[in-house]
C-alpha cells in the first residue's frame, strides 16, 4: 500500500473517530497509559540506542536533551494523559442554540478538525502528547518525528496504536511516517489531510508552508524576551531570568534576549552574571552592557537569534516603549515578559506587545500546554487565525452548524410571507 493510499484510509476513518463517545476515547487513553508503563523498559532501551547513535553522529547537546526519554519524562506524559482523561469531552458541546423562527432551530456544536499531520522535532514525549490530544479531541493523526528518535518513536507508536485499537477506536485512526522523503508525499495529500502542524526551524516551517495546499498552523522561531523595567524588584528579576534561560535551554520558550532599563542595568547585570556563570551562560552584550560586565560583543544578528543554547543577548533600553518596539520588531510573537512592580506599566506592556503569551514577573518557560492545564500541547501557534499560543484541545476543534426544521423553505422568507424572529435559547 502506498503512503497516499494509506492516508486516504485515515481520512475515511476520521468521521468514525469523530462519532465515538467520550467514554470510549477516555478508555483508549487509559489503555495507552497502562501500555506505556507495561512496556517502558522496551521504550527506554530503544531510546538508549537512539541516544548512542546521536552521540556518534555528533548531535548537539541541546538536541540530545530533547531526545532523551527517561523515567522522569515518562511520569510527565502519564500525568498529562491522566489530566486529559479528567477533562470534559470537548466534542458535541453546544456553543450556540438559536431559534430563527418558530420550529426552525440552529445549533453550533464542536467537532474535530479531522485529519491532522504533525511533523515534530526529535522529542519522543511530543509523540505521546500529540497522540493523546488527538485521541481525546477525536482527530485522526499522521505523525512524523525527527530522525534522531527513529527507534523510540517506532516503539512508542507501536504501543500506542495497539492500545487504541484494542480499545475499539477505528483502524487507521493513527499513522506514522518514518522516512524524511515521506514528508513530500504528506504535503501533496491535501485531499486527505485537513491541517498540518510543523515544529522546527524557521526555514523548515517556511518550506512546509510554501510547498503544500494544506492549511498550516504553528510557529518557527521562539525568540522570547524579558524586559526588566525601572520599577523591577531585582531580587525577583535575577531568578526569573535564570530560570527562563537555563531551566531547559533547548525549549522554544526559553528566553533569548534580555532588555534592561538603563536605570537598573548597573545594579542588575553584575548580580545576573554571577548567577548565569554557574551554568556557563555566554552573555552577548551591547556596548553599554560591556561597560558593566565582562561579556562578548553583541551584533544585530543576536537581536534576531534563537540560540537554543547557553547564550543570552542583552542590551539596555531608555524606556518601556523602546523595549516594546524592539520586541515587536525582532521577536517571534511567542512569549515575552516584563519584570516590574508597576501594575500600570505591566498592563501597558501586555497590551502593546504583539505576542501569543505576555507575562509579568514570571519565567517565559511557563508557556506550555501542560503548565496551562491543557493536559498537553500539540505545539505552539504564533499566528492569529484559529488557535494561538499552546495548542491544546480547544485548538484541535472546529464546529458544525445543525439546523432543525419542520419543512421551512427560503422562498417564504424571501417573499416576505414569513419573517425571522431570532431568539437565543
Amino acid at each position: 500500500m502506498t503512503i497516499r493510499e494509506e492516508m486516504k484510509l485515515v481520512k475515511l476513518a476520521s468521521p468514525k473517530l469523530a462519532a465515538t463517545a467520550g467514554e470510549t476515547r477516555n478508555a483508549a487513553l487509559e489503555a495507552v497509559s497502562a501500555a506505556l508503563l507495561a512496556h517502558q523498559e522496551e521504550i527506554f532501551a530503544a531510546n538508549r540506542a537512539d541516544m548512542e547513535q546521536a552521540r556518534q553522529d555528533g548531535v548537539p547537546g541541546p538536541i540530545l536533551k530533547r531526545l532523551k526519554f527517561d523515567e522522569g519524562k515518562m511520569r510527565d506524559v502519564i500525568a498529562g494523559i491522566r489530566d486529559l482523561v479528567a477533562m470534559q469531552d470537548p466534542l458535541f458541546q453546544t456553543q450556540l442554540k438559536r431559534e430563527l423562527d418558530e420550529g426552525l432551530v440552529l445549533e453550533k456544536v464542536t467537532c474535530p478538525i479531522g485529519v491532522i499531520g504533525v511533523i515534530f522535532e526529535a522529542r519522543p514525549d511530543a509523540l505521546i502528547q500529540i497522540s493523546a490530544l488527538c485521541i481525546k479531541s477525536g482527530n485522526c493523526v499522521i505523525l512524523k518525528g525527527g530522525s534522531e528518535a527513529l527507534r523510540t518513536n517506532k516503539k512508542l507508536f507501536e504501543i500506542i496504536y495497539g492500545a487504541v485499537r484494542e480499545s475499539g477506536l477505528p483502524e487507521y485512526c493513527m499513522m506514522q511516517l518514518e522516512a524524511r522523503s515521506e514528508i513530500t508525499e504528506l504535503l501533496e495529500c491535501h485531499e486527505s489531510v485537513d491541517l498540518l502542524i510543523p515544529r522546527g526551524s524557521n526555514a523548515f516551517v517556511q518550506y512546509i508552508m510554501n510547498n503544500t495546499k494544506i492549511p498550516v498552523m504553528g510557529h518557527a522561531d521562539g525568540i522570547c524576551h524579558i524586559y526588566v523595567d525601572k520599577d523591577a524588584d531585582l531580587d525577583r528579576a535575577v531568578p526569573i531570568i535564570f530560570d527562563a534561560k537555563t531551566q531547559y535551554v533547548s525549549a522554544c520558550n526559553a528566553v533569548e534576549t534580555l532588555l534592561a532599563h538603563r536605570d537598573v542595568a548597573a545594579e542588575l547585570m553584575p548580580r545576573l552574571k554571577a548567577a548565569l556563570d554557574e551554568k556557563q551562560v555566554e552573555i552577548r552584550g551591547s556596548r553599554e552592557i560591556a561597560d558593566l560586565i565582562d561579556c562578548a560583543p553583541a551584533t544585530e544578528a543576536d537581536d534576531a537569534s534563537e540560540y537554543l543554547d547557553y547564550i543570552l543577548s542583552v542590551k539596555t533600553v531608555s524606556d518601556m516603549q523602546e523595549a516594546i518596539d524592539h520586541i515587536n520588531y525582532y521577536g517571534s510573537h511567542h512569549t515575552d515578559c516584563i519584570v516590574t512592580e508597576n501594575a500600570a506599566a505591566a498592563e501597558q506592556f501586555m497590551n502593546l506587545v504583539d505576542s501569543a503569551g505576555v507575562y509579568q514577573n514570571c519565567s517565559t518557560r511557563f508557556a506550555d500546554g501542560y503548565r496551562y492545564g491543557f493536559g498537553a500541547e500539540v505545539g505552539i501557534s504564533t499566528g492569529k487565525i484559529h488557535a494561538r499560543g499552546p495548542v491544546g484541545l480547544d485548538g484541535l476543534l472546529s464546529c458544525k452548524y445543525k439546523l432543525y426544521g419542520q419543512g421551512q423553505i427560503v422562498a417564504d422568507y424571501a417573499s416576505g410571507a414569513k419573517q425571522f424572529h431570532f431568539k437565543d435559547l
